[in-house]
């Protein structure tokens, strides 16, 4: 069938809206109609040669939108269901049968390849035998549709606009997914946050929800840190006006139990163990920068840094525990979001460059098709 889609052709280069070919939904494979898709620093990251996925491609893997096909194979899902889109996975490496889906063994094939997990292609120029990379994080949802599979697509509620669940297929699912079910933060708690986009605002809301102590938010942009202290942030640090670990440790007395580090700067994650109380851990979801070192003996007692990827979440399970905590007025997307048409999404990625924008969604299809 034919789509509209943005393909990134070139490295740093601004995407081209054009009409392309996509493969009828094979067996195991949805075909989803996309209202809306969220972007993502990842995606950027992608279309600058950042990552190992290669061009041309359609990017995108915060998608939300309606079933309009399924195949034979599948089996929880039927036309006309709402879903939102999430990374996807093999189901069957030893790492997603103990319920640990977002280290599959196979993820690099299968969210960064620029095909299926089988290596094959959906996505054509029209007309013409020409392939154009797709599957990204099985979806590549920067386009009218896209082909999903069970694994990344989760039914939601039909009464939730979809261009507001969107950006839970990634960004918001690791912030949130870190504070609950990677550190499983307790009451009273306290968890410093640095860098509050998507990520860290997920796992702000998160904390503020779990009832956490103290949270401390940390970046350099004041209206954002500003915003931070509106939706449950106990203190804010400067980290251009402030020694961050120093900071830190004046607001605790002793430092924090938990730091979530969004920014992979080698100096942040110096700051993040220094930060740290006896037993504190470090969550890394940025992929961290390479000259990065953490001396030995800064773990002394008994702290920790790890990686951490998609916040530990099963998105079967842990989207819709998102979308309760919004309905409930604990996870307020709303507060994070603004809305770009998908021809504007060059607009989009510049905004999100300069920090104008947390969450820039695109809204791809009519918000009367969510009726």
């Amino acid at each position: 069938m034919r789509i509209q889609a943005a393909v990134a052709e070139e490295p740093a280069q601004p995407f081209v809206i054009e009409e392309l070919e996509l493969d009828e939904p094979r067996a195991d494979e949805v075909l989803v109609s996309l209202v809306a898709a969220g972007v993502c620093q990842t995606d950027a990251h992608a279309r600058n040669g950042h990552t190992p996925a290669p061009l041309p491609i359609v990017l995108g893997h915060e998608g939300a939108g309606i079933v309009e096909r399924v195949g034979a194979g599948v089996t929880d899902l039927q036309p006309g269901d709402h879903v939102v889109l999430s990374y996807q996975s093999c189901g069957q490496c030893p790492q997603c049968l103990s319920g640990h889906p977002a280290y599959c063994a196979q993820t690099v094939a299968a969210n960064f390849s620029g095909a299926r997990i089988d290596g094959t292609r959906g996505l054509r120029r029209t007309g013409t035998s020409d392939v154009v990379h797709g599957h990204f994080f099985g979806q590549s949802s920067f386009a009218t549709h896209a082909l999903t599979t069970q694994r990344n697509t989760v039914k939601v509620p039909k009464d939730v606009p979809l261009e507001l669940l969107a950006p839970l297929g990634c960004g918001l699912q690791t912030g949130a997914g870190t504070v609950l079910n990677s550190f499983q933060v307790p009451p009273g708690a306290t968890l410093a946050i640095f860098g509050v986009g998507a990520v860290g605002f997920g796992a702000l809301m998160a904390a503020h929800a779990a009832g956490v102590g103290t949270v401390i938010a940390v970046d350099v942009n004041q209206r954002r840190l500003a915003l931070a202290e509106e939706l449950g942030a106990t203190h804010v640090v400067n980290a251009s006006q402030s020694n961050v670990a120093a900071e830190i440790k004046r607001i605790t007395g002793s430092g924090v139990d938990y730091v979530l580090d969004t920014t992979g700067r080698a100096d942040m994650l110096e700051h993040a163990v220094d930060a740290l109380a006896s037993m504190g851990q470090v969550g890394l979801v940025a992929g961290g920068n390479r000259d990065a070192t953490v001396p030995a003996a800064k773990l002394a007692l008994g702290k920790s840094v790890r990686g951490i990827v998609q916040g530990d979440s099963s998105p079967q399970l842990f989207i819709p525990k998102l979308i309760e905590l919004y309905l409930s007025g604990r996870f307020p997307i709303d507060r994070l979001v603004r809305f770009y048409d998908f021809d504007d999404i060059n607009v989009a990625f510049t905004d999100a460059a300069r920090g104008d924008v947390v969450k820039p969604v695109l809204r791809i299809a009519d918000a009367g098709r969510q009726g």
